[in-house]
């Protein structure tokens, strides 16, 4: 074989091995372009978060922090609750609440617990939740029916300014067989109703809110944990409880790191 011939052959080595050690890097704004697979709702749901921003979500807040910073964003498929706030700081309680309004629908998100605590909660458990068919925003909290996101107590039915009725054992635990008890007046804006048992596990869990009008029912992880009977606000022209059947949707964020992900609603 000619000297050239070995040179050239040699060269074509060196860049076949050199080709596969360091293979094309994909164009990063072509890889931001695709579409984050978590955002795309199941088959007759909607995503309420589409994973890139906060469109159809508007902000409040009880104003108790600086609230400088923005206390929800959108970052990597999450909704990121206080992503750049410095751990042990006072931050404002906030929520993230829908544009619109829904009266029958199944509200189904993953959530999962940041490191991060802030004053005045540091020395309490992570708490959140998401609030439901919320009817007054005069007040924060505003008044509607939450289910709870709380360490050791996920899926326990918050009452906020309005009334319900849950079935309940002998320590006032959600059974489903359980004797029938009703909370809420108007002197006391808020009543609990604890879940059956908490199915939290570490990272990611599922929250599943099924809403049919006045009646919701709550699942973690795939449990029935609680259930909200025949839900009621004050009407004061009536001078009567009437039927709670709509409202918007509320994320919370209560002084503690959280990220939500795959929002999704489906109406029935």
């Amino acid at each position: 074989m000619k000297h050239g011939q070995s040179l050239s052959l040699l060269l074509l080595c060196l860049l076949f091995v050199a080709t596969m050690c360091n293979p094309p890097v994909a164009d990063e704004t072509a890889k931001e372009s695709i579409p984050n697979s978590e955002t795309i709702a199941p088959e007759g749901f909607k995503a309420l978060f589409n994973g890139v921003d906060l469109e159809g979500w508007y902000t409040v807040s009880d104003g108790n922090g600086p609230d400088s910073l923005e206390i929800f964003r959108a970052e990597n498929g999450t909704i990121h609750a206080y992503p750049s706030q410095k751990a042990g700081s006072r931050q404002s309680f906030a929520g993230l609440v829908t544009k619109e309004e829904y009266s029958s629908y199944i509200l189904t998100f993953d959530f999962k617990w940041g490191e991060k605590k802030f004053e005045p909660r540091t020395g309490n458990v992570k708490d959140a939740g998401v609030l439901f068919h919320i009817f007054d925003e005069t007040d924060f909290w505003p008044y509607g029916v939450e289910c709870q996101i709380q360490e050791g107590d996920l899926g326990d039915l918050w009452i906020i300014g309005a009334r319900a009725s849950a079935r309940v054992d002998a320590s006032e635990h959600y059974a489903t067989n359980g004797e029938l008890k009703t909370k809420g007046e108007i002197e006391n804006k808020y009543h609990r109703f604890s879940r059956s048992f908490s199915w939290e596990v570490p990272g990611w869990n599922k929250v599943e809110v099924e809403v049919n009008g006045d009646h919701a029912t709550f699942t973690i992880n795939g449990k029935v944990v609680n259930e909200a009977i025949d839900m009621k606000y004050w009407d004061a022209e009536k001078n009567s409880w009437e039927p709670l059947t709509k409202g918007k949707i509320l994320l919370q964020a209560e002084g503690a790191e959280i990220f939500y992900r795959n929002v999704f609603i489906k109406r029935l």
